[in-house]
């Protein structure tokens, strides 16, 4: 269910009315069908990273590219701007500069003269590691570093620069991460685990190393300041399903030796050795997804002992860090009531000052974060809104100036958003409101409620596809409602722990409460709402429609029936224990409590049910149980499968279905 110098208050003023002329300024647009929509999103061109070089002159980063028809090619290239140039960007590449590769997770070197990056130029699917030299104009000449067979990422330069540590996994037989395709099941089965190893290069000679034991798996790690030691996040085992349980781990650069120096009674992420090396600062917290950070700061001594949290209270969750160079503060990007901020943590005072704050979502590959230079000021970072699709923006925090024009052409088809808030069971909760494309206050429209992934997730405003955001149902006139109930980001840990064992329960009641208070706010017809969601809001869409007969139709993403059986097909079952308080076999009851199949009878409402037929998150089977007593009970449903297809839709074609398929199921009931 699957990363703050403190700004002067002119500049915070400065840089909130800069943001909000750029969130509002739009102008009505003309209507636009559902599968002009779905056209608009497919053909977004997407930014996965931006970084910005050392000394704050350069901005470099990585986006698809597309073919003759505006579809998605799957590859992606890389493009460098300097910052007080006038000049336009230019390319970075493995090939000529005209070939079409897949190439990506980009890092400058400590002098901001080289760029390391991955390519898969000489064999499609295989990445290398290469190095350009970054000159003014022209096409840079890349050269390279690696010949290796299997998965390479997250490349980052030593210190020193003389050489680069990545992520390999060798010989890998298919994709990392949990929400790919699992391989299909045939003859006996074992576990097949592919270790991710700590990995480093030879700038100069290209010879490679393997750094980590065989048996342990990296999934993300930090450069001590004098290049003698890694920290990182590790587990044994597999690495899709032991990140929940990783330990901090010591790493000796020369002989590999890990040492554990901290097993967390949580999912931790973002480790970073302080600037003398004495320390390590890092974000824990009650985390369902690999990836999608949030939680307090924590900071240990390099050598281990206790963790101490070092915003204990604070009401908004931490995403990425970085230390400023003083080693007196650490920079924070962090959810917060449904939008994202940027903060710097005073170490000494333990006081957080808050540097900008905005509704919409700043975002890299590693989740919402930014880059920042090593003035602790200038940043580069992907901005985007529902009503505003991505491009890289670069300056200082805040205070940011437009870089790409990569998605200029696209226009939504939708109207604007608006921030709620209510309150359910005595709390206060938040949640968007995204209206009907060329609104007419004086009439009635449906409704359907979007129920994010995680659950520890947040919804901010955002551009992007898919059942977990299915923008397009606003342009066939619906009203859209996207809660971020109990158990998401941005509130505080509290807040994100407050659906433990309680799957389905207050985080229900949240939701129920938020269509109240658009009742009262917005003309929305009660008789016409529905609802939908894919991994946890797959599963919440199940559930909902057991509890209650409010909604007139669900469409329900890789969702789940049933906890006890979900709990033996999954392959990442060691997530549920932080929220469930023990495994199925030792306390069944509080699995069947939060079962959609325990209160199956009670369902009325029509029910698509959407998954991929190769998820191993929610895996498919969860989808059938749905569906086939839906159908035994006479309850109008249909389920869809998509081959291929792992706990994320990948491929265009299926993105387009899930879309349509669900648009036209819900006008189909809602009309």
């Amino acid at each position: 269910m699957r990363r703050r110098n403190v700004a002067l208050l002119s500049m915070v003023l400065g840089a909130l009315l800069v943001c909000g002329a750029w969130l509002n300024a739009r102008g009505a647009q003309p209507s636009m069908s559902v599968d002009q929509a779905i056209d608009t999103l497919v053909a977004t061109r997407a930014i996965n990273e931006t970084v910005i070089s050392p000394d704050g002159t350069k901005v470099a980063w990585s986006v698809a590219t597309l073919d003759r028809s505006n579809t998605p090619t799957g590859n992606s290239a890389i493009y460098v701007v300097g910052l007080r140039e006038s000049g336009a960007e230019s390319r970075i590449s493995a090939g000529d500069g005209a070939a079409d590769f897949a190439e990506h997770d980009i890092a400058w070197s400590p002098d901001g003269h080289r760029l390391a990056f991955l390519s898969d130029k000489d064999s499609p699917g295989q990445l290398q590691l290469y190095v350009a030299d970054v000159g003014r104009g022209g096409r840079m000449s890349a050269r390279k570093l690696t010949a290796l067979v299997g998965l390479l990422a997250t490349p980052q330069w030593s210190p020193d620069g003389k050489s680069l540590a990545f992520l390999f996994t060798e010989n890998a037989t298919q994709a990392a991460g949990p929400t790919q395709a699992a391989a299909a099941p045939a003859g006996l089965i074992e576990e097949q685990v592919d270790e991710q190893r700590l990995a480093i290069v030879d700038v100069a000679t290209g010879k490679v190393r393997q750094v980590t034991p065989a048996d342990l798996y990296i999934y993300d790690y930090d450069w001590s300041p004098d290049g003698t030691r890694f920290v990182a996040t590790a587990a044994h085992g597999s690495g899709d399903n032991n990140w929940f349980i990783a330990q901090l781990y010591n790493v000796n650069v020369e002989t590999g030796e890990t040492t554990s120096i901290l097993r967390p009674s949580m999912q931790i992420e973002r480790p970073h050795f302080s600037p003398d090396g004495r320390s390590i600062a890092f974000i824990g917290g009650l985390m369902s997804d690999e990836g999608v950070t949030g939680g307090d700061i924590y900071n240990i001594s390099s050598s281990g002992g206790e963790a101490r949290n070092l915003t204990n209270g604070m009401k908004a969750s931490a995403s990425w860090l970085a230390w400023t160079s003083s080693g007196n503060q650490i920079l924070f990007t962090e959810h917060m009531d449904g939008g994202c901020g940027a903060a710097t943590l005073d170490l000494a005072s333990g006081r957080v000052t808050s540097i900008w704050r905005g509704d919409e979502t700043i975002t890299q590959s590693s989740g919402v974060s930014l880059s920042i230079a090593r003035d602790g000021k200038t940043s580069a970072v992907i901005r985007h809104t529902f009503t505003h699709p991505p491009e890289v923006w670069a300056g200082e925090i805040g205070s940011w100036r437009q870089l790409t024009h990569a998605n200029a052409n696209l226009k939504p088809g939708w109207g604007d958003a608006k921030s709620l808030h209510w309150t359910s069971d005595g709390q206060r909760v938040q949640g968007w409101l995204l209206y009907p494309q060329n609104f007419d206050p004086s009439r009635k429209y449906p409704m359907v409620v979007v129920i994010h992934g995680g659950p520890s997730s947040q919804l901010s405003p955002r551009w992007g596809s898919g059942l977990g955001l299915p923008l397009p149902l606003a342009s066939a006139g619906n009203f859209l409602f996207f809660p971020n109930p109990r158990g998401s980001y941005g509130q505080g840990e509290e807040f994100t722990r407050a659906n433990v064992k309680d799957f389905g329960g207050g985080d229900l009641r949240d939701i129920l409460a938020g269509v109240s208070e658009v009742l009262r706010s917005a003309p929305v017809d009660e008789k016409r709402i529905g609802v939908t969601g894919w991994s946890y809001g797959g599963f919440m869409t199940m559930f909902a429609v057991t509890q209650t007969n409010r909604f007139r139709a669900a469409a329900a993403g890789a969702g789940i029936a049933n906890w006890q059986s979900y709990y033996g097909e999954n392959q990442i079952d060691q997530w549920m224990i932080p929220f469930f308080g023990a495994s199925v076999y030792d306390d069944p009851a509080v699995y069947v409590k939060s079962a959609p199949i325990t209160f199956i009878k009670n369902v009325k409402t029509p029910t698509l049910v959407l998954v991929g037929d190769r998820d191993k998150e929610c895996p498919a089977p969860q989808s059938f149980e749905f569906w086939h007593a839906l159908k035994s009970l006479g309850v109008p449903t249909q389920l869809m499968i998509y081959a291929g297809e792992g706990h994320a839709i990948s491929q265009p074609a299926h993105r387009r279905d899930v879309l349509k398929r669900s648009a036209a199921w819900f006008d189909q009931y809602l009309r």
